[in-house]
């Protein structure tokens, strides 16, 4: 291989126009291109499609430009390493997650890729939207969420279920009490509840109505983060999993009042099928998050 090509290649890549690419490089515009076409005929793919006057990275071209960081990263570990005898060669791992996804969850699932070592991960988080356009741009490995994106026609993704957490209902020792009668509860506190677009809002609405109970909502919040502090302020009772407060929930400051039966909330990674997957992704769709703590369960309602 021709590392000079590589080179012009991931300038190319990093640079997103052949123009400004050509002025780093010291190359005319026909010449940088006649090199780029010259890897793409060594590799036998194509690694640039042109969007209007920008160039941007096919699947292969991203796995391309992968390697080609790596080996430009190698060759300056390796003047690291002749001077300090230190530095070892790292592998990208590109994940998104939905900006309201548990971060307990996340880092669970993360738990295998962070030990092993020699990994870089790149963790975005964003909307639906914008994380699977940058999963189908092949700047994202998988995209992790606790809901399916709306499918279309020509939608190439798979959804991988990897837990089903129960919801509960969860609040300050102070707040709850000894009480763990469900309609009690809902009754004597407002609460804090996921959006009317979540599914497990819906699924908690249709519960109130088989019950015949009509709660005071005092927030409807999107971000977990959020849910679980408003809690540990006392402010109100939550619905959310468990594993969203775990810290708390060992910890006793916050404890869970009742199990809201019938009550799930799935979380998922979803992944285009690739030419050239990321090994790093098996071990991760592999992993099971831990559990919700168990303590204080003995006396949770499990009513309809």
């Amino acid at each position: 291989m021709n590392y000079k090509h590589l080179r012009y290649f991931a300038a190319v890549a990093h640079e997103g126009r052949l123009t400004r690419a050509a002025q780093r490089l010291n190359l005319s515009q026909s010449a940088l291109s006649t090199q780029i076409r010259q890897l793409e005929a060594q590799l036998g793919h194509e690694l640039f499609e042109r969007r209007g006057r920008t160039l941007v990275l096919t699947e292969a071209g991203r796995v391309a430009l992968d390697y080609a960081d790596a080996i430009f990263s190698a060759g300056e570990e390796l003047e690291a390493v002749m001077r300090a005898g230190a530095g070892a060669p790292r592998r990208a791992l590109r994940i998104g997650a939905l900006a309201t996804l548990s971060r307990n969850f996340q880092i669970d699932l993360l738990a295998p890729v962070l030990v092993r070592g020699g990994v870089e991960i790149h963790l975005r988080s964003g909307s639906m939207g914008e994380l699977m356009a940058e999963l189908a741009a092949h700047n994202l490995d998988l995209v992790l969420a606790n809901q399916a994106p709306l499918r279309e026609a020509d939608s190439v993704w798979t959804v991988h279920t990897l837990a089903e957490q129960p919801v509960s209902l969860v609040g300050t020792p102070d707040r709850v009490g000894g009480t763990r009668d469900l309609p009690a509860l809902l009754a004597a506190h407002p609460l804090i509840v996921p959006s009317r677009l979540s599914g497990v809002r819906s699924g908690f609405d249709a519960l109130m109505v088989r019950l015949g109970l009509r709660p005071e909502i005092l927030a409807e919040v999107d971000d977990m983060a959020m849910v679980r502090l408003m809690a540990r302020q006392g402010a109100g009772l939550a619905v959310a999993p468990p594993i969203v407060v775990r810290d708390e929930l060992a910890s006793g400051r916050l404890v869970e009042a009742a199990t809201l039966h019938g009550l799930t909330e799935t979380f998922c990674a979803i992944t285009l099928e690739r030419r050239f997957p990321n090994p790093l992704v098996a071990a991760m769709l592999a992993r099971k998050p831990a559990p919700a703590p168990q303590e204080g369960l003995a006396g949770i309602l499990s009513q309809t």
